[in-house]
């Protein structure tokens, strides 16, 4: 656990010290790959996360997916639980779990495939994934193994290797800027 710390202070030093415009350029090089793979091209639904601190900004990618007509859900945090919430668009979220925007209300979505976009702190090339620390993105895709997972990293969130556990569900891709791992 030490180990998952000491990475996760390092990464969100790297983070900081990333300038807005390298992290949106970074972000359109990723939304790129993104939309050009036939799993998003192909997903009915888009189960996507909304960008905080200088993650991978995923509002271009919601955006395109919801000008395809696909269904596109993004979590909120109830309780111990992440709960994926249908959305049309951006006017339905509030800040809510440590000032992440989430949906305010309105319909569960009950789908159980689909493409799953992941966050993460850290990453290794085997798509080992050091998470926040609270087991949400784990619980949920043990909970709904139907969809294809894909994780959004910026370089220089790899680790030649990180730690990881038993318990931890890798993606099936990690998506950088310069590469996708699979």
């Amino acid at each position: 656990m030490e180990a998952k710390g000491n990475i996760r202070k390092e990464v969100f030093a790297r983070r900081r010290a990333a300038t807005q415009e390298e992290i949106q350029e970074k972000s359109r090089m990723i939304y790129e790959k993104i939309t050009a793979l036939p799993e998003f091209l192909d997903a009915d639904c888009f189960f996507a996360y909304m960008d905080f601190k200088k993650e991978v900004m995923t509002r271009d990618l919601i955006e395109k997916a919801l000008q395809m007509g696909k269904t596109v859900a993004v979590p909120r945090v109830e309780g111990d639980d992440m709960v994926y919430y249908e959305i049309k668009d951006f006017s339905t979220l509030k800040s809510g779990y440590f000032g992440i925007m989430e949906p305010d209300g309105g319909n569960v979505c009950m789908r159980e495939e689909g493409f799953l976009l992941v966050p993460g702190v850290a990453f290794d090339p085997a798509r080992h994934r050091v998470g926040y620390g609270k087991g949400f993105y784990d619980r949920f895709l043990a909970a709904h193994p139907g969809f294809t997972t894909v994780a959004a990293a910026f370089e220089f969130q790899l680790f030649d290797a990180v730690p990881f556990e038993e318990t931890d569900i890798l993606p099936q891709m990690l998506v950088t800027e310069q590469k996708i791992y699979r």
